[in-house]
């Protein structure tokens, strides 16, 4: 590829010229990897396979590396979350005052296990080491909303509305 010349996604998918600008931004270099994997997602949904070869040619960097920090960051994901996120905080705050409890009760209601998506694709249980909200203990983050001083019902509860409310799409 002759240098300024910009790659193109064999899909044509113009998702990817988005991706590029964000790219462009930080002059192509690879200590900019986090910020463009974020861009990446938010314009995806998720980080694909495919997208991570995209950024590491891009970005000039060994794929086990962008696979490397893909993984290793509770943040990204590899696949599809479902239509809303509930993040339960399991930080010794939260830990203290039942999170496990919430955990259990939510994995048994919804027979899905954190780290999953329920069958319906409505909800993705995630856990998080902590969220910054101690003082609010036991805290969950329900899409991008902080909520504490959750039990288990009320989580339950919660978690019935998310499943029935409809995710807005953001412009």
């Amino acid at each position: 590829m002759a240098q300024g010349e910009k790659q193109q996604h064999p899909s044509g998918d113009n998702r990817f010229k988005l991706l590029d600008r964000a790219i462009t931004k930080h002059q192509g270099r690879g200590d900019a990897l986090i910020e463009v994997l974020h861009v990446a997602q938010g314009i995806f949904g998720y980080l694909e396979n495919d997208l991570l070869i995209y950024v590491a040619h891009a970005l000039k960097l060994p794929l086990s590396r962008v696979y490397g920090v893909a993984t290793f960051y509770h943040f990204f994901n590899l696949k599809p979350n479902g239509e809303h996120t509930f993040v339960l905080c399991m930080g010794t705050a939260c830990y203290v005052k039942g999170a496990e409890h919430i955990q259990t009760a939510l994995e048994e209601h919804h027979q899905c296990k954190f780290g999953q998506t329920t069958k319906d694709n409505k909800v993705s249980f995630i856990t998080a080491r902590c969220v910054g909200s101690c003082g609010l203990a036991p805290v969950a983050v329900l899409d991008d909303a902080v909520v504490g001083k959750l039990n288990p019902e009320e989580s339950i509860k919660r978690v019935e509305q998310l499943k029935n409310t409809p995710r807005e799409v953001l412009a």
